[in-house]
């Protein structure tokens, strides 16, 4: 800030009541204090102290000058103060948002442990299937699904998740099972957000558009019309996992399964992440390298 250092010498010479004082407080020579002084009254073009080899007596201008910045040194240092206590433990609001069924199911049970744990935090957890606008709508973090194409955030991996194809031992009793992905246009195919499916083929990732008359947002109710044979859909195993276990739904194509495919914490790019956000980041990310459920 200009002039802050010369302010604050100003500040306390009047409140030290001496130059030499003045220097002891600040841990700087007398002279410098003088000179700071000096600087400050040809920059303002007013005398703002008179100086005897005894005392010293502010002047009309000195005496405006130090009501209005008596105060700034202190505030200062309480700013500082508060930054400091914020950087040793989380305190505050934090807004995160995260796909319904993912968030309802493992995210907010493990950051209701977190607040147990820092209860000077103040939770806005936003569960959506929408991609929300970090920026624009106030957003601390996101927990997003698949490859991260937004290179305007940053983003740490939270785990890893397997997208199965399948359907029920009812549909594939009476439809067959396709054996090449051109094979699925003769299925009945169930959407749910995404207009295509991941598939792994010599290799290489790719995508296969897939059309419907069947299609939610919602990973439950796209689950009960796979249960009830209305056709195949792709599925992330935290969904599936126990049907395809049970053999209450069979696996399809997995000769062309993609091996895995990320969960990202996504957060807006700044100099210095808050305590808040990487305390947060830590806690899930140390919670999922223990999950049963999640490859890391």
């Amino acid at each position: 800030m200009k002039n802050w250092e010369a302010m604050e010498a100003f500040v306390e010479v009047v409140q030290q009541g001496s130059f030499s004082a003045a220097a002891t407080k600040l841990g700087v020579s007398a002279s410098h204090i003088s000179r700071l002084i000096t600087q400050l009254e040809a920059t303002l073009g007013s005398t703002l102290l008179f100086r005897t080899t005894r005392r010293i007596r502010l002047s009309e201008a000195g005496e405006l000058y130090y009501q209005h910045c008596r105060d700034l040194p202190s505030a200062l240092g309480s700013a500082e103060e508060v930054i400091s206590t914020l950087n040793q433990a989380p305190i505050g609001p934090f807004k995160m948002t995260c796909a319904t069924t993912f968030g309802e199911r493992y995210i907010a049970p493990v950051m209701n442990d977190f607040l147990l744990a820092h209860p000077k935090i103040e939770l806005d957890f936003h569960l959506t299937n929408r991609a929300v606008d970090l920026i624009e709508e106030g957003y601390d973090l996101a927990i997003r699904m698949g490859a991260m194409k937004d290179s305007s955030h940053l983003s740490r991996r939270l785990c890893d998740r397997v997208e199965h194809l399948c359907a029920s031992r009812e549909y594939v009793n009476q439809h067959g099972m396709p054996h090449t992905l051109a094979e699925l246009n003769k299925h009945n195919c169930l959407l749910g957000s995404n207009n295509h499916w991941l598939f792994q083929q010599d290799g290489q990732r790719k995508e296969v558009r897939v059309t419907s008359r069947w299609r939610s947002n919602s990973g439950p109710a796209l689950l009960d019309a796979v249960r009830k044979g209305l056709g195949i859909a792709q599925l992330p195993d935290y969904y599936v996992a126990d049907d395809l276990a049970s053999g209450e739904l069979v696996p399809l194509l997995t000769q062309y399964q993609y091996p895995y495919s990320g969960v990202w914490l996504v957060y807006p790019k700044a100099r210095q992440p808050s305590p808040k956000l990487q305390n947060v980041c830590d806690y899930l990310i140390e919670h999922f390298k223990a999950h049963p459920n999640f490859a890391q």
